[in-house]
């Protein structure tokens, strides 16, 4: 099966990396090197070629390299689905980011049209007990690989909460301007609820298909705020008209979408993602990025790339062979990141090994 490849990577003053030029040949790599060599930094460019802000969420000017601060590029060769592409992503001094897919200028959005990825960094290994932001984001960024369009749709909800937000900040208290906020809030609302229950859905089914897998199943719902039910799209008009005064008060709307969080359970134990091990719920996270290329195959007839972050070493021998197993199974191109090259040992020839240093001040990069 043809999957989603990068073929051709290269970096251009970007972080650490003052010049890179990689060549993949669609198998699994792995990236070694030592803390603080630059690992992160290439799988962080291979990340700006999906919409967003990256693995890091980092602001286009913490992506230079200093102290020139020229700017910085990342330019990939992929193959898609259909066709192959050519994307490059890089921002100016004191400039906004730009896209550009085969030599034209094309949105952010448009990106997770011809390159679907998913990605696993250490970052999110308190997922399930930290705030719900961060649940909120997970649950969108596997949305976005679902349904690219998601992040129009996003936009332009917290678009018109701003707007909102800013007459609620300013004591106004005419009914008319919220009545046209809100519905466009509504209108975007109902299309967010639609995707994120699909990819809810489909990750479900994944996790069921009959697949033998060494990752437990995790059953997940889409909650309200603190566990609250979720108020329907259709809903939520009237329920923003009749506590308007509680979010004057407050100055910020209280209900929504944006408000939305993800609860996850062990299925076998029976026990929320919250109250397990530490252990478990690293292997609860990578059972759903699994479960999201398998689905998106299923889908497309092609495999995401599967970015993973030091996942490596958070895993005894027997996972980690599973995790590589797995992986080539898919026929998925994952590029994985680790300090040691014997981490990968159980993944052997049907990996890429890639090696990066630091050397006078910058990243070398050794296929």
């Amino acid at each position: 099966m043809k999957g989603f490849a990068i073929t051709h990577l290269t970096l251009s003053y970007f972080r650490s990396h003052k010049a890179a030029r990689l060549a993949f040949d669609g198998r699994p790599v792995a990236i070694v090197g030592a803390n603080g060599a630059g690992k992160t930094n290439v799988l962080e460019a291979i990340s700006l070629l999906s919409p967003g802000r990256g693995l890091r969420r980092a602001e286009a000017g913490d992506l230079m390299r200093r102290p020139e601060g020229l700017g910085w590029k990342v330019r990939a060769e992929m193959e898609g689905a259909t066709a192959a592409h050519e994307i490059e992503t890089f921002a100016e001094p004191d400039q906004p980011r730009t896209v550009r897919i085969d030599g034209k200028a094309a949105t952010q959005a448009a990106l997770g049209r011809v390159l679907r990825m998913v990605w696993l960094v250490p970052a999110m290994d308190r997922l399930w007990i930290e705030a719900a932001e961060g649940r909120r984001r997970f649950l969108d960024r596997m949305t976005l690989s679902f349904a690219p369009e998601h992040a129009e749709v996003v936009l332009a909800y917290e678009k018109a909460m701003r707007d909102r937000n800013r007459l609620l900040k300013d004591g106004v208290t005419d009914a008319r301007w919220y009545t046209v906020l809100e519905g466009q809030m509504a209108e975007a609302a109902v299309n967010i609820d639609a995707n994120r229950s699909y990819a809810i859905t489909r990750l479900m089914q994944a996790q069921a298909g009959g697949t033998e897998t060494a990752f437990p199943v995790a059953d997940l719902a889409l909650t309200g705020p603190e566990n609250e039910p979720v108020i329907a799209p259709e809903d939520l008009p009237v329920h923003w008209s009749h506590t308007r005064a509680r979010d004057l008060a407050a100055g910020r709307t209280l209900a929504g979408p944006h408000r939305a969080d993800l609860a996850a359970a062990y299925r076998s134990k029976g026990v929320a993602a919250a109250q397990c091990s530490t252990g478990e719920q690293k292997a609860l996270l990578i059972s759903l990025i699994l479960a999201n290329a398998r689905a998106l195959t299923a889908d497309l007839g092609a495999t995401p790339v599967i970015l993973l972050d030091e996942v490596a070493a958070h895993l005894d021998a027997t996972r980690r062979a599973a995790l590589y197993d797995e992986i080539c199974a898919l026929g998925a191109q994952a590029i994985m990141t680790g300090t040691e090259a014997d981490l990968f040992d159980s993944l052997g020839a049907r990996g890429h090994l890639v090696t990066v240093s630091e050397a006078d001040g910058q990243s070398q990069v050794q296929a």
